[in-house]
């Protein structure tokens, strides 16, 4: 029997990472997709790269993208100051139809490689506000996907798979480890440096801190200085 294929979007953080083992666990052939999209650091690029190949992707591409052209966001203008402090309503750390784009290419790389799965790891319970993260968008967009492709014309139900959706940071972590995911390999950070040192302070590395925390787990987190 030809194995079942799943376009899986990596962004070498904890959360796709484990969309990842998770897609492993449930017997797909991954292919796993980052971007190159003007973030403000590429040590999460290679922190992808790096998981992709310990999970056993099939093939990792990563697609360069310009959104930095655009602007908007701390992560891809440099005027704008990644906060380290909670603030209130949609962060300045999110990404102008960032989902969305991404999602889209995925969705046309699946179309080429015959797959109806789209694993994305969107989080709606410990997330930073993104309007792009809540099931009523995931829904929206499989239904327009499933109208907009070929596939989808022709029969073939097109999934957009989002595994942690509905868990805890905590309850991600610790499915996670009993997938085997090294966590030590992911980057989180909005601002890690070069070396993929994460600062510790932004609304990704509080979360990612109360994550282990909660799940009683050490953080294998590698901090600046």
């Amino acid at each position: 029997m030809t194995q079942k294929k799943a376009v899986v979007l990596v962004s070498g953080g904890l959360d796709s990472t484990t969309v990842l083992a998770i897609a492993r666990s449930e017997g797909y052939a991954c292919y796993s997709m980052s971007f190159d999209y003007g973030q403000r650091h590429s040590s999460e690029l290679r922190a992808a790269e790096r998981t992709a190949k310990a999970l056993g992707a099939v093939e990792h591409k990563v697609i360069k993208l310009d959104l930095r052209s655009i602007g908007g966001s701390a992560l891809t203008d440099d005027a704008i100051a990644v906060p380290e402090e909670e603030t209130g309503g949609i962060p300045v750390t999110y990404v102008p139809a960032r989902n969305t784009v991404f999602l889209s290419i995925a969705l046309g790389w699946a179309e080429v490689l015959g797959c109806d799965d789209i694993f994305i790891g969107v989080n709606a319970v410990d997330f930073s506000g993104y309007p792009d993260c809540r099931p009523e968008y995931i829904a929206a967009y499989e239904a327009m996907a499933n109208l907009a492709t070929r596939a989808g014309a022709e029969g073939n139900k097109l999934r957009i798979r989002t595994p942690l959706i509905h868990l805890s940071k905590a309850e991600i972590v610790q499915l996670g480890l009993a997938l085997g995911v090294d966590y030590s390999l992911t980057v989180s950070c909005y601002q890690a440096n070069d070396q993929g040192e994460a600062c510790g302070k932004c609304d990704s590395c509080r979360l990612r801190k109360q994550g282990f925390v909660q799940a009683g787990i050490a953080d294998p987190t590698h901090y600046q200085s």
